[in-house]
């Protein structure tokens, strides 16, 4: 994986609650990293086909493994086009170089 095809930015974000002046909690996003990632959206591919476990994925991103942060399915990304919500996480090749995630875009609830 080159420096090529990574061309979008992300932000892997953390979402906890804060509180604010009043005393009340609402959710607040907390940026843990900002990495340049490979993104592949959903089509109608024989990788994806073979996918099918993962049926709810709408994109494919790789990124290279960022030390001391675990990225877990608690995590969401965000990038230009959207947020998206951690569907799974996996090690390329098991050599600790590139993580491999299956993310979900959230929906905007605004019409």
């Amino acid at each position: 994986m080159g420096l090529g095809k990574m061309k979008t930015f992300v932000d892997i974000i953390s979402v906890k609650p804060v509180k604010d002046s009043e005393g009340f909690t609402e959710k607040g996003d907390v940026i843990l990293a900002s990495v340049r990632a490979y993104k592949e959206d959903r089509h109608g591919s024989e990788k994806w086909a073979n996918r099918a476990a993962f049926s709810q994925a709408s994109a494919l991103f790789r990124f290279r493994k960022i030390p001391n942060l675990e990225v877990t399915t608690d995590l969401v990304l965000v990038c230009s086009d959207g947020r998206y919500n951690i569907i799974s996480v996996e090690d390329v090749k098991g050599r600790g170089m590139y993580i491999e995630v299956l993310a979900e875009r959230v929906k905007s609830s605004k019409a």
